[in-house]
C-alpha cells in the first residue's frame, strides 16, 4: 500500500506546474496574452506540408515527400496528424495495381495556416519595430 501522503505530493506538484485538471479549484488561471501560436502547424514538417498543399491544388504521396523532403515515415506521420485535425484532406485509391495516395488542404486548414502566418507577421513587425 503506498504512502498516505504520496499522492497529494503528485497532485500538488501536477497544480505548481498548472496542469491539474481544468474547472477544478486547483487550477491555476491561464496568462492572458496574445494568442498562443498553433503547435501543429509550428513543427516544421508540418508547416512544409500545408505551405505546398496551398500553392498546389492537389499531391501526391510522392510529390509531397520530394517536396518538402521527408522521408515514407515521417511525412506518413505528420500527414496523418494533420488529417486528424481536419487541415488536410487524403484520398487513397489504386490505378491499375497501383496504390495512389492523393492529398488536399481543407478550408479549416487553410484558414488554420492564414492564421498562422499572420501571427508570426505580426511577431516579425513587432520584433522589427523594437530595434
Amino acid at each position: 500500500m503506498a504512502e498516505p501522503g504520496r499522492t497529494q505530493k503528485r497532485r500538488s506538484r501536477r497544480v505548481e506546474r498548472g496542469r491539474a485538471r481544468p474547472g477544478t479549484s486547483r487550477a491555476l488561471p491561464r496568462a492572458s496574452g496574445p494568442p498562443e501560436i498553433d503547435r501543429l502547424i509550428h513543427e516544421r514538417l508540418r508547416l512544409a506540408i500545408l505551405s505546398a498543399l496551398a500553392v498546389n491544388a492537389s499531391l501526391t504521396f510522392n510529390e509531397l515527400k520530394t517536396l518538402v523532403r521527408a522521408t515514407d515515415g515521417n511525412l506518413s506521420v505528420h500527414a496523418r496528424k494533420l488529417e486528424q485535425a481536419r487541415y488536410v484532406e487524403c484520398e487513397k485509391r489504386f490505378e491499375g495495381r497501383v496504390p495512389r495516395t492523393e492529398f488536399r488542404i481543407t478550408e479549416l486548414g487553410r484558414r488554420a495556416l492564414l492564421r498562422y502566418l499572420d501571427h508570426m507577421e505580426a511577431l516579425i513587425s513587432a520584433m522589427r519595430e523594437r530595434r
